[in-house]
């Protein structure tokens, strides 16, 4: 199913008579806008409809810094809630008869989470005080009289789970985790936990924990390698939804019989279904799928399984939707890669109403660029999907520099949608090819598994393999392709620099991995499972002859290989790739009088979310890159 069909094969010829006799594609000349422009832009997430169905929590950068905000459906303009200078606020939700909300928040990007209380009356409560641990939320009762935590203040390895009142936020230990169990929800008639396992990182498995007896019994047993992901009970107790792609290359949306352990399937696309779950009183279901990098929001109604017609947003698509507890309004959000996320609301019935404008009004929506899915052949034959920016003025009389982009995991995906450092860079005439190379999720378990244990080496090549793409596209300059990169991205861009020096003009490293060895020795307890997981998808250390092959894909140990100018960037507190790994690169690769520039911001953790970082930290790539690539005959 990776090769490309027999039939496309045949059309490819006819395709390129069809391009050749083409007219000319007419120039749009565009305005260079300037980083405070695309940052002008307003990011909104998350959204928990009040009780009274007033208003919409939503977490927002309107400041510069995420802050938890109410967005008045009737219209207007959103009110700060919180009023953080300091650390990102991630909004969790209204309580469900009153104004109360809770959030989560943590010290400059170290990923040690609090959750808090905001009562009616502005007064804030930290829930899990403490030091040195993590704190999640895990959902409310289906009576609301509760709500679930899990901390790892017991243990730093495991997340116990306490069932906290919404009365008085007393709380009770609800399951003492021993085994590294991931706890998923709990039944309505509160007998039942749903817990999960992460096996590898295509294997996991559901058991449901009896709270009386302490039965704890796995209900997804199989001989195969099965990705079991458990949705939600439903809202009358007698099953649960899951995801599974079990006798598929996709995963399906299954219903799970709980007295009788059978199994409907419920929806079932040629694409991974990414979550489904029941509306509050059980008459809708809500269902997304990741649609070939898009994410296809799907609503229907529970009984009958008719799906029901969703809002149309002129150039955008629903990428998500929330119901109110009644079920009688819908929350969502609409986005498009000229566009960011925009909140809307809607009457069941009703017409859509928008409640946010994100764009900077300093931008211009047809001065950006629309992401198109474009798939080559690698160097194995194996078909390689990616999303490419093609600026307005690229033509074949005046190639231009390009990027290949490489997304976070391993196992993440670059998919259609507003991201704001793309469209920069597109703007000042970088073509760039977001590519989801061997091992990206979305395309299938096989295509998933193909780079396991071969990091730095088969997915490497699909970068390396993507630069004939984009030459032959006839508007990028062969000399002139450089690779970027953040997270498993940002070692990428190193592997390339190292492993094969030669391809790529410049290389971009956003908090990328140069010792796989000390970045798997170091990585926090508190990833439990799926810690596990990784290691036996990358390798671990202690197996024979593993330390000896990571060490080989390591970019750290040939580090006397770089040849190109390299730009590094490295959040001071990132809990998961430490900063050593990018002063260790960095001393390495300025020790060959390679040109080197490393930004370090002391306030980020993994991923820079505070504006005046990415101000600073986005101008200095373009000038970086403008520097070394984009000059008709490149630096090195």
């Amino acid at each position: 199913m990776l090769d490309w069909p027999q039939h496309s094969k045949l059309l490819i010829p006819f395709c390129l008579l069809l391009t050749a006799c083409a007219p000319e594609p007419v120039v749009r000349e565009v305005p260079e806008y300037p980083i405070e422009a695309f940052m002008g832009t307003t990011n909104h997430f998350g959204a928990s409809i009040s009780s009274d169905k007033s208003k919409v929590l939503v977490s927002s950068n309107a400041t510069g810094i995420y802050n938890a905000y109410a967005v008045p459906v009737a219209g207007g303009d959103p009110v700060a809630l919180t009023n953080s200078t300091t650390d990102t606020i991630r909004a969790v939700g209204y309580f469900p008869a009153d104004e109360r909300f809770l959030y989560l928040q943590d010290a400059g990007g170290n990923e040690l989470f609090h959750l808090y209380v905001s009562g009616t009356d502005g007064t804030v409560t930290d829930l899990t005080p403490g030091e040195g641990h993590r704190s999640l939320f895990f959902g409310w009762a289906w009576d609301d009289e509760s709500f679930y935590v899990g901390s790892n203040e017991r243990d730093n390895s495991f997340f116990d789970v306490y069932e906290y009142s919404t009365a008085d936020y007393s709380r009770l230990l609800l399951y003492e985790n021993e085994s590294g169990l991931d706890f998923q929800g709990r039944s309505p008639d509160k007998k039942l936990l749903a817990l999960t396992k992460t096996n590898t990182t295509s294997d996991s498995d559901i058991y449901l924990y009896e709270i009386d007896s302490g039965e704890l019994r796995l209900v997804t047993e199989s001989e195969d390698e099965v990705a079991n992901n458990f949705q939600s009970f439903s809202p009358d107790g007698k099953s649960f939804y899951m995801t599974t792609d079990e006798g598929s290359e996709f995963a399906q949306l299954v219903r799970y019989d709980l007295a009788t352990g059978e199994r409907e399937t419920l929806v079932a696309p040629d694409w991974d279904v990414w979550y489904g779950y029941p509306s509050q009183h059980g008459k809708y279901l809500i269902v997304g799928i990741n649609n070939d990098g898009r994410t296809e929001v799907r609503l229907y109604e529970t009984a009958t399984m008719n799906e029901i017609e969703l809002p149309t947003v002129p150039s955008a698509d629903v990428s998500s939707i929330r119901l109110s507890r009644d079920e009688q309004m819908l929350a969502f959000y609409a986005s498009s890669s000229r566009n960011p996320s925009d909140l809307y609301v809607q009457e069941i019935g009703g017409e859509p109403r928008r409640l946010t404008t994100s764009l900077s009004t300093d931008l211009q929506a047809e001065d950006l660029v629309d992401g198109e899915v474009v798939r080559f052949a690698s160097y194995d034959g194996v078909v390689i999907p990616g999303i490419l920016y093609k600026p307005h003025d690229a033509t074949p009389d005046n190639p231009g520099p390009a990027l290949v982009w490489v997304h976070g995991g391993p196992g993440g995906q670059s998919r259609i949608g507003y991201v704001d450092i793309i469209q920069y860079l597109v703007n000042h005439g970088y073509v760039v090819y977001a590519i989801n190379n061997r091992g990206s999720t979305g395309y299938g378990k096989t295509f998933n598994r193909m780079d396991d244990r071969r990091h730095g080496e088969a997915d490497l090549g699909d970068c390396v393999a993507s630069k004939k793409m984009l030459i032959d596209s006839g508007y990028v300059d062969p000399e002139r392709i450089g690779i970027i990169g953040g997270s498993y991205g940002g070692y990428m861009v190193l592997a390339a620099l190292t492993l094969a020096p030669e391809e790529f003009a410049v290389g971009v490293d956003i908090f990328g991995i140069s010792n796989w060895v000390r970045t798997i020795e170091s990585m926090p307890v508190w990833w439990g499972s799926f810690r596990e997981a990784l290691l036996k998808e990358i390798g671990d250390p202690s197996e024979e002859g593993e330390r000896e092959r990571l060490t080989r894909i390591s970019p750290l140990f040939h580090a006397d290989r770089i040849v190109r100018p390299l730009m590094v960037l490295q959040g001071a507190n990132d809990p998961r790739v430490i900063k050593v790994e990018s002063d260790d690169i960095v001393e390495a690769a300025r020790a060959n009088g390679t040109p080197v520039e490393y930004l370090v911001f002391e306030d980020e953790g993994h991923g820079f979310v505070k504006k005046e970082n990415q101000i600073e930290g986005y101008s200095s790539i373009l000038a970086f890159l403008d520097q070394y690539l984009a000059a008709p005959e490149p630096a090195t």
